[in-house]
């Protein structure tokens, strides 16, 4: 009985992985979830360049996921860097996504799920880009659709963005009206390796492009940045991601838009 159980549990590993493999996308979220009762850790890895070439900032951010149930996950960010010249904690966020429309089939499906993010952070609020993502204090909400077809995944999220005074007295520097925005986002992932599913110790080579944009509604100022990134998952737990943000057009001012990202990340399954 032990060795049947154990054998459905690695079909269902097996079978999770040819389904999302290909949608664990390294810059945004898609509207698929991590298995239920399951724990995530993830170390974020930042090496943005100063638009002027002066410096190279060092973003470090710890990060845990919970998958509270298959429609519900939540993630708790810890936000360092030494952009201040001392490396030192900035800020946290909280997000939290759920799940609201599955339509399943064999080898594909399309996903909608709805999520939402509150940042808090101490450090100067020094760009016209409002990133709750180590930057600035405020709150995101959105939509984000996924559809998978056998090996791509296409992915795309809209969401909007309110920015507040960051911690420490430092105040939103920009008219009032200049503190919300609309994010939007498109992605694509290709498994490419392996080409046939035989074991769910297999590692998985991802390869991902994916497209990151804004629009602030007060100003009318913007960005679009490419995001190219290759993945590798490795018994179905562990995974790293290596990724290139680059600019393509902005009319923001954007003090470091581009640069290096690198994530480790360990997950453990039917923890409680």
């Amino acid at each position: 009985m032990q060795r049947f159980k154990s054998l459905l549990a690695g079909l269902a590993v097996l079978l999770s992985l040819t389904a999302t493999a290909q949608e664990l996308y390294v810059f945004t979220e898609p509207a698929s979830n991590m298995a239920a009762r399951s724990i995530g850790l993830r170390l974020n890895n930042s090496l943005m360049r100063e638009s002027d070439g002066s410096k190279i900032n060092y973003h470090l951010i710890p990060e845990i996921m919970v998958g509270v149930s298959r429609k519900t996950m939540l993630h708790g960010d810890i936000f360092f860097s030494n952009r201040t010249n001392s490396f030192s904690a900035e800020g946290a966020s909280i997000y939290g996504k759920y799940r609201f429309l599955s339509n399943d089939e064999v080898q594909r499906h399309f996903r909608m799920a709805a999520f939402s993010r509150i940042s808090f952070n101490n450090s100067d609020i020094h760009q016209e880009e409002i990133n709750l993502y180590g930057h600035n204090t405020g709150y995101e909400a959105g939509v984000v659709a996924t559809q998978l077809l056998y090996k791509v995944a296409l992915s795309s999220g809209l969401s909007f963005v309110k920015a507040l005074n960051n911690g420490n007295g430092n105040k939103f520097p920009y008219k009032l009206n200049d503190s919300k925005a609309i994010n939007y986002t498109f992605s694509v992932g290709k498994l490419m390796l392996p080409k046939e599913y035989t074991d769910y110790k297999q590692t998985n080579l991802n390869l991902m492009l994916e497209f990151l944009s804004q629009f602030n509604t007060g100003s009318g100022k913007y960005y679009i940045d490419a995001a190219p990134a290759v993945q590798f998952i490795f018994n179905s737990q562990g995974r790293i991601d290596v990724g290139y943000r680059e600019q393509l057009r902005s009319t923001l001012l954007r003090t470091a838009p581009g640069g290096l990202f690198v994530r480790l990340e360990y997950n453990l399954f039917n923890v409680y």
